[in-house]
């Protein structure tokens, strides 16, 4: 070995036990060679480290027994794949977050209790909305692990989720939408996204996604992306001029400025509220709100609950009932006003 000439880059420590180590060092970053200079997998070590592909490490498989591991069982079950897209990607990053601490992530899932969920939801207790996402999330994958049979009772149950006081995205006005009309014309991307999410009462996940091929004789049929609900919508004269305007996609009509699908739905809400704040609205009208706006107007305008649940893929009546509901007493608080009217 030692009439062999010394490569670039290489050189060589004896350990107290009187063993030769090789490292490859440059550019300050010094790498272990296998000890046997000369061996087919020295060699080899030795021109992936000189053209910069050495291998590295696989990350350690987390032990088994511990959190850590039952998330990435969780992760790959049939349960966790059945989920939306988005939901999957914020359950994600939810347990994530809790994995970050290697204390928590290499604990013995077995010894999780209530009261560790509880100090989860109390850590984020400011910010009411994620602690209930978080006890959503862990409730889903400890019912998944009482039945894979990983554990026999599911330490989430019986913590409560933090009540949260909001009457949820901010519902757009008439006078809303005629702005944004009146702003982005026809033939416009910002134009045809707003008609497609009123008059088809889509979600963001639907409406990046709709396209010619949902299209026959008229109706768009889609499956919509949260629940997996089928929704049958006619296609009226507005939205078809909208649609025949403006410039669309090969699979989607709405498209990006380079004419590209939107990657997700979160960056075609981002885009859709430069067009809002463009259009001079509220900094509260957003993507989210079209969807109550158009259901809020079509039950003024006569829709029935079932109508409402056709169109917009509701499973619940009384999501549906609720629009409806404040349709009944605006016609009837204008009903009592006229006859009051009449009487004096």
């Amino acid at each position: 070995m030692d009439a062999m000439p010394r490569r670039p880059f290489l050189s060589h420590e004896v350990t107290r036990h009187g063993r030769r180590v090789w490292y490859f060092k440059r550019n300050g970053k010094r790498t272990r060679m296998p000890d046997e200079y000369g061996t087919p997998e020295f060699n080899a070590a030795y021109e992936a480290a000189l053209s910069g592909t050495a291998a590295r490490p696989a990350p350690a498989k987390p032990q088994s027994g511990t959190l850590k591991w039952l998330v990435e069982q969780y992760k790959r079950s049939a349960v966790f794949a059945a989920l939306a897209p988005s939901t999957r990607i914020m359950r994600d990053n939810i347990l994530k977050q809790a994995l970050a601490d290697p204390k928590t992530a290499n604990a013995q899932f077995i010894n999780v209790e209530r009261s560790h969920i509880k100090k989860g939801m109390d850590k984020r207790a400011a910010t009411p909305n994620a602690a209930n996402n978080f006890l959503k999330t862990m409730s889903h994958l400890f019912r998944w692990a009482v039945e894979a049979g990983h554990l026999d009772v599911n330490p989430v149950l019986g913590v409560s989720k933090i009540s949260v006081k909001t009457d949820g995205f901010h519902t757009w006005t008439v006078g809303h939408v005629e702005q944004f009309r009146a702003y982005h014309q026809s033939g416009t991307r910002a134009r045809l996204a707003i008609d497609i999410m009123l008059f088809l009462g889509l979600r963001r996940s639907d409406a990046v996604r709709v396209g010619r091929q949902h299209m026959k004789d008229g109706v768009i049929s889609i499956k919509t992306q949260k629940t997996g609900e089928w929704v049958y919508l006619p296609v009226f004269r507005q939205l078809q001029e909208s649609i025949d305007a403006a410039p669309t996609g090969d699979l989607a009509f709405l498209t990006t400025e380079r004419g590209q699908p939107f990657a997700s739905a979160a960056s075609f809400g981002n885009w859709f509220a430069k067009q809002c704040k463009a259009a001079g609205l509220p900094d509260e009208c957003r993507a989210h709100g079209l969807r109550k706006a158009g259901a809020t107007i079509a039950a003024d305008e006569g829709a029935t609950a079932h109508e409402l649940m056709a169109m917009f893929g509701w499973a619940r009546l009384d999501m549906a009932e609720m629009y409806t509901r404040e349709a009944d007493k605006k016609r009837l608080a204008k009903g009592a006003s006229e006859r009051l009217a009449n009487r004096l």
